[in-house]
């Protein structure tokens, strides 16, 4: 998993911060996301799901692959 965001478009809400503190966290000056980790472990997949769905902005991208979907099988090509 991947993480991208567009802090431009941020309302500073803090959801993200909240949701997964380890991952995100917000800027002193303005509240903007600010990303701490843009590439996350598997075991913090869940929270910055949980974090993503919850911007009520939507400035966060996750860029998955089917290997950081618990549960599915890679397609072989």
């Amino acid at each position: 998993m991947k993480i991208e965001v567009d802090d431009t478009r941020c309302f500073a809400v803090g959801n993200c911060a909240l949701q997964a503190p380890a991952v995100f966290d917000q800027n002193d000056e303005d509240g903007r996301v600010v990303v701490l980790d843009p590439a996350p472990s598997e075991q913090q997949y869940a929270q910055v799901r949980e974090a993503a769905s919850r911007c009520p902005a939507a400035v966060i991208v996750l860029h998955e692959d089917a290997r950081d979907r618990p549960g599915t099988i890679p397609r072989e090509e």
